[in-house]
């Protein structure tokens, strides 16, 4: 165990900085059961940080006085006694914080995730959610818990083509420690990290994902992003579709930014019919944010294909290598938590501006942000050792509402305005709507317009009906 000597300002960002699914702080005077319950909390989730010595918010609510350290290192010895009694035991790596400024020492204790499952001394499971460590009553869901743990990860695997200065020396990692409390050399924090190899610093698959400067020069696998555009609403394009496409390399929190912006880029040109007529396709920013960024950090990535995102005239696909982990299913995608990539997530969490700020709250963003503009929730698929997330300009209303709004603005639709806007792929479906309008003296054929030019109108009695607001009842 090593003592670091903070600045005044690192131990006041540690003292302020919000209670999170990775970060917890307690006094010092903390009870052995509560502290056995969040170390079993983190091991069983995702790890994290506990510093103990700083006062919770609300016991003390001037930041500043926060800072309550013990007298001496040897004061500790009673807070490994209890984490010794956790079974089985948990792997942590302890540094004891000092500050000049501060009274006492701290003590922060960096839990790694487990590949088992941990129980406290009374033989209760815990784990982190968000900010809190909740029990695991439910022997179904410790079940669970326990098949989600058998799951190996490719983050933990060393790279041999790699090597330690393609962390340390890198660009990215000198970047994302100059904002990082408490000041922390590149050697230090991969190490205790266990983004590389503590006996002999070789490189593990999460190091050089996050931190090397082109992790596709030494990573064994592929690992980039490919953007395609087709300019086509077709299930299944061809290449007579294809307009441009596009490759994306590096660190992974720059891949997440530039992965956003150039499908922002491309979408700029994209447009699709809507009841005003032709307009640019727009989709919630969240929601493009945050499907990357899961499609990015639970990828497998053992699996050597990049992540792909093909941009259509209707849709946005994202692929994205792996099925889902653990106990995670579509159906309960939205309230699982889960991390494949455990290193990964935690590191993104640590900095300054993290692209997961929210563990286990993106995709529920992103279904909230589709909802908030009135388009269709996404549709999540698991296709052989894929997922695909489906985000369609589609609006939420039947075939007729969107007909009938359609014809307020405009004096004629079509079939393929009509699947267009809906999302609707068969011709005779939307037919079928056609023909129930027609039958209600609604619409009417457009004379000496037949075959693909076919089109419908309003009748004289549907336009009276929209006016009295009652035609799409």
């Amino acid at each position: 165990m090593k003592t670091l000597t903070i600045s005044g300002n690192d131990a006041l960002e540690l003292s302020t900085k919000e209670e999170s699914h990775f970060y917890d702080r307690k006094a010092a005077e903390i009870k052995p059961a509560s502290l056995q319950k969040h170390a079993v909390a983190f091991a069983n989730a995702d790890g994290g940080d506990v510093i103990i010595g700083i006062a919770d918010d609300k016991d003390e609510p001037d930041p500043v006085k926060r800072w309550k350290g013990l007298k001496d290192v040897e004061d500790f010895n009673s807070i490994f006694q209890v984490l010794a009694e956790v079974n089985p035991s948990i792997t942590y790596s302890a540094t004891f914080l000092v500050c000049p400024e501060k009274p006492g020492v701290i003590l922060r204790l960096t839990i790694e995730k487990s590949d088992k499952v941990h129980s406290t001394s009374d033989k209760t499971v815990y784990v982190r959610r968000s900010a809190q460590s909740l029990p695991l009553k439910d022997p179904i869901k410790i079940q669970e818990l326990s098949f989600a743990k058998g799951e190996s990860s490719f983050e933990d695997y060393i790279i041999n083509d790699a090597v330690p200065e393609d962390i340390f020396d890198s660009k990215e990692i000198r970047n994302f420690l100059k904002d990082y409390s408490p000041h922390t050399d590149p050697i230090d924090f991969t190490v205790g990290q266990n983004l590389v190899n503590r006996k002999d610093f070789s490189p593990r698959s999460a190091g050089i994902l996050l931190f090397a400067d082109n992790p596709s020069v030494v990573i064994p696998r592929k690992c980039a992003v490919k953007i395609t555009r087709y300019e086509t609403s077709d299930l299944d394009p061809t290449r007579d579709h294809l307009r441009e496409q596009y490759s994306l390399e590096g660190p992974l929190y720059s891949l997440i930014q530039e992965t956003v912006d150039k499908i922002t880029q491309v979408m700029a040109d994209v447009v699709t019919w809507t009841a005003r007529g032709l307009h640019a396709v727009a989709y919630p920013p969240e929601t493009i944010w945050e499907i990357v960024v899961n499609a990015l950090i639970h990828r497998d990535y053992s699996i050597s294909d990049d992540v792909h995102v093909l941009v259509f005239d209707n849709r946005i696909e994202v692929l994205s290598p792996g099925k889902l982990p653990g106990y995670v299913t579509v159906d309960n995608i939205l309230e699982a938590r889960f991390s494949r990539n455990s290193k990964i997530v935690r590191t993104l969490n640590r900095y300054k501006n993290p692209p997961n700020k929210d563990m286990g709250e993106g995709l529920d963003t992103a279904f909230k942000r589709m909802s908030e503009m009135q388009l269709s929730e996404p549709i999540i698929r698991v296709e052989n050792n894929y997922v695909r997330v489906i985000i369609s300009h589609t609006k939420i209303a039947s075939a007729e509402v969107s007909i009938l709004d359609f014809l307020q603005h405009n004096t004629q639709i079509t079939n393929s305005i009509v699947r267009n806007m809906t999302g609707i792929r068969s011709e005779n479906t939307v037919k079928d709507v056609f023909y129930k309008l027609s039958k209600r003296n609604i619409i009417e054929r457009v004379p000496g317009l037949n075959g693909n030019l076919a089109a419908w109108r309003l009748t004289t009695a549907g336009k009276k009906l929209i006016a009295d607001g009652i035609a799409a009842e």
